[in-house]
Parts: C-alpha cells; structure tokens; sequence
C-alpha cells in the first residue's frame, strides 16, 4: 500500500490526535475522584485490534499509561480473542499489562462496518479499591494481596450493557464506592466518544486510507528512532540509580542499566538491577519498558509516540531483577516511584552517549500520600495526592520549577479542591527554598507542601523515595536538595524511620503533614552563571 499524500497524512494523524484528546478531556470533565478530574491522571488511547500495539496517544495523557495500555490490550486479546461490539473490559491487574492496582484500565473493542479495526482504552487511578490501607500505597506491604483487588480483563459491558455484579463487587471492595460508579460513567463515556469520533473520520476518509495512515506513522517513528540511534557512537553505556529502600528491607535498591548501541539499533539491559525485593517498590516488565521509552523521549522529544519507536530497541529484563516482578510481588510503588528512577537511570546512560541533549538530574518522587477515615461529618473519605519537583538543569537553561513527574504530565490538585473535598488546610504551599542545585544554569526548585489536618480521624500512608540520594548535577553542576517529608503529631515532630516510606500513621485534629519535594540539580560550574541570572534570582526570591 502507497504512502498517503503529505496532507491526507497530516489532517488524519491530527485527526487521530485529537480523538485521543476528547477522549481525555470527557473522562477528567466526568469523572469523580480528583485525582483524574483535576490532576489528570488518566490517560487514553488508540491500538492496534491484530496485536493490541500503540497506534496513537492524548496530549494530555500520562505517557507511561499509554505505554502500558498496548500491554493492557494484548492481555485482553490473549484471554478474550472474540470481542464483540459494544463490549467493555476491566483490568486492573499490574501483571496483565498494568502498573499499580489502583491503575484501571477499560479496553472498548472499535468496529467499522461490522469489521475489527482498533481498539479505544483508557486508565484512571481511582482512589481505593480495598487494600490494608486507604489508598492503597501500603508502604510495608509484602504481597500484591494487601495492595488490593487484583482484576484479570472482564468484561465489564455486554452490548452495552453494563454488569451489576461486578459493579457490586468494586463497591463493596473500596471505601468510597460512590466515586468508583462515578468514575466507570466517566471512563466508558470517554471510550464511547472515541468511537464516534473514529467512526465519523473512517467514514470520512476510509479504512484503507487511515490504515495507510497508521501504518506510515509507524514507518516514519521508527526511521527517526533509528537516525537518532546512528548519531550515537556504536559502544556499551552504563549507569546506576539507587532507591532508598523497598519499605520493608532498609537497604538500597539497584537500577542497573547498560545501552549497548550498535548501528541504528540499541539494547537496554536491566539484568544488573537489583533482585525482587519483599516490600512494594516491584515493577512489571510493561511498566519497565513504558518508563525507558518516556526517558527517550524526554531525549528525543520531537519522535512521534506510537509502536514504531519499539522498533529498533531490545528489552533485557529477567524476571530475576525487581524490575520484572511477578505474583505475588508487591508494586504499589511501581508506576510513581520505581517508574522514575528507570527514566533517570536510562537517561543518565543516555549522558554519557547523547551528550548535551541530556539534562542534569530531576525529582524523581511523587511523593505518594493517601489519607483515608472519617470526615468531620461522618463520611468515610480517601484522599490521594502527588507532587512535582524540581527539573535538572540542561544545557540551554535553567531546569523547570515545580515540574510534573517525569513519566507524567498529571499536575498537583489545586489548593480549593482537596480544602473542599477532604478534611485538610493549607499552611503553605509554594516552593521549596534552597532545593535547587547551583550551576551555570541551576536546577529547578523542589515543592513545600503543608497542611493541617481538621477532619474526625486519619490514617496516613506515605510511599516516597529520593531521601538519600539527591538529583545529581552534570557538567560540574551541584546537586539538587533530597525529599524530606515529616509529619507534627501531637506537637511533636516525627520523621518515618524509612524517611520516604512509611504506614498507620494516626492523624488527629491540628495535627500536620508537610511533604518536602526534590530540586533538580544544576548544569555546569556555578561560577559560570551569568551575574544577571544571579541577580533575578534574588530579585524573585530565590
């Protein structure tokens, strides 16, 4: 089949684009949990119906979901292989394609004129789904079991028909059931959406040419794939990041990767990490693999998302590494924190090879705290929140303040939001002095994040990480501050043993929890800064 015309190229890609988008801003515009309507995170899709591969992605959508989701989808064909029209399955299970438990994805089956031709998924973190703590981010958890329902792809729709049993079986299983109905509404209208809007663009333009379509961008990935792998000299590139702790075994942990580059292709060997560890900072070989291809992307940003960039990368991830977990692993700590330091990891190696294009070392935490109990009238409540931080500096400039998680684009909720929904009051929120790493472009600033919690009773869950080991400067920058979160209970303030981690952590009225997040670390000597940098730092007060 030829290669559309450049303009029947770009209209469909944007078109494709754009369907993913509106299916993005219907499932935050509906959906219940705040941490999918107003922290976006969530993200939706478009795949492949032959193998479940990635044929297109949101904007706004978080990139490690729509690196996961062709997982996702592959696990759904494997056990389903007969999808019907108007179905919709649920999976939320890490080791199917996933990333945490509190990760659920629904995957629409899309056909045109009676034929398979794609298919629309989607993932939103809802807020609990049971667990030994509210939230789910159980920081000592020693098995996937605690971490809470574990679901295999079922089919949630039949010929649009929704089943009530399962429905009854999500409810019963999490402390806020009414979000969980709300938030499946949102999610199954967005896929809907997206397959009105395929549906108006196949009729459109036909099958054979949007197929053609897809089949070029996948072409046209893979070939700028390629040439960026050419540039790099043919060699073997190593680095090491160390994670605090598993939550459970004080000690550090390992991500080993090693880029071996020959050609126009390039291997990415994890097989030096670490071995599984007993508390929940496991990943899944789909989350593993999704956070590598968003730190090359961070290095290449200009390559369209799609399986085409797979192409010329080989995976080597043993399932004797923590970075390949299987069950009953723990990985509540998979998606916001193990996540992470793959990218950082990856992209550190990519230093030594790519030069320039990479930037000094970022926050690479989220911070993850989920509060849950009794509000001050009488309803049960879960709340979740995550934090930016601060960018490294890069060649070209200073490094982004307060940015996203490096495998997101989700953003903080907003200060009214969590004050209305959940029982909590801002003491101070703004960044973080002194985070940021010198050097002649320094590091972004780190986040402080304080409140004071004035609801019945809590229970406190924090899964962190970075508290040791500070975002590193690069070309003679200096580092970046460490997280440091603590919490004043009862006057009296306590810093978790694990530091980054910790569980049941008892909050009573006026008590305070204050989450401290990294800075990036700064680019070059410190005594190269321009003076005029210096001084509109002071001027701005940092």
């Amino acid at each position: 089949m030829n290669e559309p015309d450049p303009i029947t190229l770009a209209v469909v890609h944007g078109r494709l684009e754009q369907i993913a988008d509106e299916m993005d801003t219907v499932f935050e515009r509906m959906a219940f949990s705040p941490v999918i309507s107003d922290a976006w995170d969530r993200a939706d899709g478009i795949y492949s119906a032959t193998d479940g591969s990635m044929i297109v992605q949101g904007h706004r959508g978080l990139p490690i979901f729509v690196g996961t989701m062709q997982y996702t989808v592959a696990s759904v064909l494997a056990a389903v292989p007969d999808p019907r029209p108007g179905d919709v399955y649920l999976v939320n299970d890490p080791f199917a394609g996933g990333t945490h438990i509190m990760d659920t994805k629904m995957v629409r089956p899309f056909f045109h004129r009676g034929k398979p031709f794609a298919f629309l998924a989607n993932t939103g973190h809802w807020p609990d789904l049971g667990g030994r703590v509210p939230g789910g981010f159980a920081a000592r958890a020693s098995d996937c079991y605690q971490e809470g329902l574990r679901i295999p792809p079922v089919r949630l729709f039949a010929a649009d028909e929704i089943n009530d049993d399962i429905v009854a079986i999500l409810q019963a299983n999490s402390r806020v059931a009414d979000d969980v109905l709300g938030d499946i509404d949102a999610q199954v209208t967005a896929l809907r959406a997206g397959e009105t809007r395929l549906g108006e663009l196949l009729d459109e333009y036909g099958a054979d040419t949007v197929t053609a379509v897809i089949d070029a961008l996948r072409h046209r990935s893979e070939r700028q794939m390629r040439s960026y792998l050419a540039e790099i000299p043919d060699g073997r590139y190593r680095f090491v990041e160390e994670m605090d702790n598993d939550g459970i075994v004080d000690e550090p942990l390992r991500v080993d990767v090693a880029l071996t580059v020959a050609g126009d292709e390039m291997t990415l060997d994890f097989s030096g990490s670490s071995p599984p560890c007993r508390g929940p900072m496991n990943s899944v070989y789909a989350a593993t693999v999704s956070s590598a291809i968003v730190a090359i992307k961070h290095i290449y940003p200009d390559i369209p998302i799609n399986a085409g960039i797979f192409a010329p990368l080989r995976f080597v991830i043993p399932d004797t590494v923590f970075l390949n977990a299987h069950p009953p692993r723990p990985v509540a700590g998979c998606a916001a924190e193990t996540s992470q330091r793959v990218i950082t990891a990856v992209m550190g190696a990519l230093a030594e090879a790519a030069g320039e294009r990479v930037p000094a070392g970022s926050s690479a935490t989220v911070n993850n705290l989920s509060v849950g109990g009794i509000d001050s009238d009488g309803e049960p409540y879960v709340l979740y929140v995550f934090l930016g931080g601060g960018y490294g500096g890069h060649a070209g400039g200073d490094g982004l303040s307060n940015g996203c998680s490096l495998m997101s684009i989700g953003r903080v909720q907003s200060i009214e939001v969590l004050e209305q929904r959940y029982p909590m009051r801002f003491v101070r929120y703004g960044l973080r002095d002194g985070s940021a790493g010198a050097g002649t472009h320094r590091g972004g600033f780190g986040v402080h994040f304080e409140f004071e919690f004035i609801g019945r009773e809590g229970q406190a869950s924090l899964l962190g990480d970075q508290s040791r080991t500070a975002p590193a400067g690069r070309a003679g920058g200096g580092d970046g501050a460490t997280s440091a979160p603590w919490f004043r209970l009862g006057g009296e303030t306590v810093v978790l043993p694990m530091v980054s981690k910790g569980e049941d952590v008892a909050l009573r009225p006026g008590d305070v929890v204050c989450l401290r997040t990294p800075g990036g670390g700064g680019y070059g000597p410190p005594e190269l800064r321009d003076p005029a940098a210096v001084a509109a730092d002071l001027e701005d007060g940092y």
